[in-house]
């Protein structure tokens, strides 16, 4: 594995950098790990017709997918905050869209990851499973 959680994080706040936000000023970073050591990153894209923003999750899991990054995702960190206090405060959760979007890509590979949220004080660790019980996912569809 080439990824650490503390290269995840870092990944993730790499990222935020790169969120374009003009409307919000809230910039999120997401970095998903892959058991194969490969990391895949995204940031939120917002859009002046607010419903059409993308979140930093969802760009990273169609920036994986698009990529053809179907192994397995073991773990994802997720930080956002205003622009130049980024990481600042309580942790970041993903969206309920966005833990389904990651429990897309988690079904594929047949892993429950570990989702860090991150905060200026700590590090909230959760098991997708926990975020998102009882999802819905491909296997609802047989």
């Amino acid at each position: 594995m080439s990824w650490t959680r503390d290269s995840l994080i870092t990944a993730a706040r790499n990222a935020a950098s790169r969120a374009y936000a003009p409307y919000s000023n809230f910039h999120v970073g997401a970095a998903l790990g892959f058991a194969d050591g490969s990391v895949v990153t995204g940031a939120n894209v917002e859009n002046a017709s607010y419903g059409l923003t993308l979140c930093a999750e969802t760009v990273a899991v169609g920036k994986a997918l698009s990529e053809d990054w179907r192994g397995k995702i073991e773990a994802v960190a997720v930080i956002g905050g205003k622009a130049g206090s980024v990481g600042q405060g309580d942790p970041v959760t993903p969206c309920g869209r966005c833990r389904q979007m990651l429990n897309e890509v988690a079904a594929l590979g047949g892993s429950d990851p570990l989702v860090l949220c991150v905060g200026d004080q700590s590090v909230t660790e959760l098991l997708l499973s926990e975020l998102l019980p009882h999802a819905f996912g491909p296997a609802s569809l047989d």
